[in-house]
């Protein structure tokens, strides 16, 4: 089966988020892609407390700085979208206000027709949390399992009621309600995060790293689900994050989607075969502008087509 395609909206520095946002967004609905995706960087900082990822001495790229806000640029797609899935891959939940994202979230999916899917992580930059985390960096497990259990409680029937250690709703009215269930999907690797995902969470967000650990995490999460009871299927998005070159990478240390529009589609096929749902393509990085990044979302996406994704 034809796995599903998304594509990420423009967020970094080198693209213009009125304008450039509901263009691309119109554009990759035109083309043919089913949804379209948010990442969260917070703020850049400089010097870094600690490298990408949490990895000592691995820089942060320099589109980092500046990164549009995911909600901002989520609702900007959605008015200018009829179709589009409008998804984040992630948001950094501990960086936000429980009920605030529940209600954005909740508002945001009425104000789309019911086309949010609320995909959350717990995040790693320790000058992220410094800035704006609920909580200390320690305590984000905790914090994301509470913002899970808070927007179950205010996307539902009201009189919303919640008793938590960030949040406290005694009885209250709370809308407007979302449009449909929206979906909850997590980014998880491993031990209490993929648990998580297992007992509360309605779907599993990996990045393409290899179709060969793909394959062997999507059989470890499967598992883990069996162990755990779970009777209800677990939704996939894969993000694939892209890095574009006009020429091959002729070199043996290329890493997945890397190269050329046809290394990119050949990684794409062999990620496809591992059999989730949907990819989602982050073309984003290495365009110079919003007119580079819809001719090339459109090229990509033909290809892969053409290749059977």
């Amino acid at each position: 089966m034809t796995v599903r395609l998304g594509l990420s909206l423009p967020q970094m520095r080198q693209y213009s988020l009125g304008t450039d946002v509901p263009d691309v967004a119109r554009a990759a609905e035109r083309i043919g892609y089913e949804s379209l995706w948010v990442f969260e960087r917070a703020l850049f900082p400089e010097p870094a407390t600690q490298g990408l990822y949490g990895l000592q001495g691995v820089p942060w790229p320099k589109q980092y700085r500046g990164v549009a806000d995911p909600l901002v640029t989520l609702t900007l797609a959605a008015a200018a979208t009829e179709r589009a899935r409008l998804g984040s891959s992630v948001l950094v939940a501990p960086l936000h206000n429980p009920f605030q994202l529940a209600k954005s979230l909740a508002s945001l999916d009425a104000a789309s027709g019911g086309r949010v899917v609320a995909g959350l992580g717990t995040g790693w930059s320790l000058d992220e949390y410094a800035a704006a985390g609920v909580r200390p960096f320690e305590e984000r497990g905790r914090v994301l399992d509470e913002i899970i259990e808070v927007c179950r409680a205010v996307w539902g029937p009201d009189p919303v009621r919640y008793d938590g250690r960030i949040t406290k709703i005694a009885s209250a009215v709370v809308g407007p309600k979302p449009a449909r269930p929206i979906p909850i999907m997590l980014g998880a690797h491993g031990g209490k995060a993929l648990r998580r995902l297992v007992d509360h969470a309605d779907g599993w967000l990996p990045v393409g790293m290899g179709a060969e650990q793909l394959a062997t995490q999507w059989q470890e999460l499967r598992d883990l689900a069996a162990e755990r009871g779970r009777k209800e299927p677990i939704e996939t998005v894969l993000r694939v994050n892209a890095v574009y070159t006009p020429k091959a990478h002729d070199g043996s240390d290329r890493r997945p989607f890397q190269g050329s529009v046809d290394q990119i589609v050949e990684d794409l096929v062999a990620h496809a075969a591992v059999g989730l749902e949907e990819i989602l393509i982050d073309l984003q990085a290495t365009p110079r502008d919003a007119g580079e990044l819809k001719d090339l979302a459109a090229e990509v996406y033909e290809k892969a087509r053409a290749a059977g994704v």
